[in-house]
């Protein structure tokens, strides 16, 4: 069994208070279409979204990152038609706040993937070499088989993008993917 897993693809993420840009825009319609695909077939689709208080002096990225993804501001909305896709098949997939970088770290989701028979991860989302990052390091933790979607990931920097690929292939073993067909 497998679960798409996507990672913060919020406006705030993509042109918003702490965008990637042009690079994370280029991947929507890939997002959407990973999304449709896996909800079509029946798949997990968890929606992982970033969230922060204003001003927290007790959370480590306040002093690392631009105020982001605020709790109760439009900048946590999932990005255009990722967005759509999620309010026409909100009942297919879990919306899933998060605090910290990776996916796992102080959520139930390892407990809800095991529940479900799932044994593997396919990643998708923001930013490559952060959050997408701190996930697949978890997940290769935690045992499960890891596929990162070359296609539907982004990044603030082209180096930092290219080398967070380079590790998930050869320090956790994952698949790396382009449009389905595995890349080299």
């Amino acid at each position: 069994m497998k679960a798409l897993i996507v990672i913060d693809y919020t406006v705030d993420f993509v042109n918003g208070k702490l965008p990637c840009g042009d690079p994370a825009i280029a991947i929507e319609n890939r997002v959407a279409a990973l999304v449709t695909e896996f909800v079509q077939r029946g798949d997990e689709v968890v929606m992982v979204v970033d969230v922060h208080d204003e001003h927290d002096p007790y959370h480590p990225e306040t002093n690392l990152f631009p105020p982001h993804n605020i709790r109760g501001t439009s900048g946590r909305d999932l990005y255009g038609k990722v967005m759509h896709v999620y309010e026409t098949s909100k009942a297919q997939i879990y919306w899933m706040d998060k605090t910290r970088y990776s996916a796992f770290c102080g959520t139930d989701l390892d407990l809800r993937l095991r529940s479900r028979g799932i044994t593997e991860v396919h990643l998708v989302g923001v930013c490559t070499d952060i959050c997408v990052l701190h996930t697949a390091v978890e997940a290769y933790n935690l045992g499960y088989k890891i596929v990162v979607h070359e296609d539907a990931v982004a990044t603030f920097n082209g180096q930092a993008h290219e080398w967070a690929l380079q590790h998930f292939r050869n320090s956790l073993g994952a698949s790396i993917v382009r449009q389905g067909v595995a890349t080299v």
